[in-house]
């Protein structure tokens, strides 16, 4: 992985399985990762950070950002939308602590 690497993605949003691909557009091993994609609905940027947390570092706090600015008909349901994100979001991090900490 590197900066300008391609990432095929395909999620399952609201009923649909919608397909973009990101470009890396910044990446420190360990600590930072952030893609943008032009594709879809709307443009997106998704930032994850990670930070050791808690007594001794033995943890890592992993941060997710999503952002994204609907255009056109899409901006119409953009409140919905962002809500719908939000929960997706919640729940797809929850299933992946759940098999983290297995």
């Amino acid at each position: 992985m590197a900066v300008g690497s391609k990432v095929a993605f395909v999620a399952r949003f609201l009923g649909r399985r919608p397909a973009y691909t990101y470009e890396i557009t910044e990446y420190e091993p360990g600590r930072r990762l952030v893609m943008r994609t032009d594709e879809g609905p709307f443009p997106m940027e998704t930032t994850y950070t990670w930070e050791p947390y808690g007594e001794g570092s033995d943890r890592t706090r992993m941060t997710l950002r999503n952002r994204g600015a609907p255009s056109g008909f899409a901006s119409l349901g953009a409140p919905v939308m962002a809500a719908a994100m939000r929960r997706a979001q919640h729940k797809d991090l929850a299933a992946l602590k759940a098999l983290l900490e297995r």
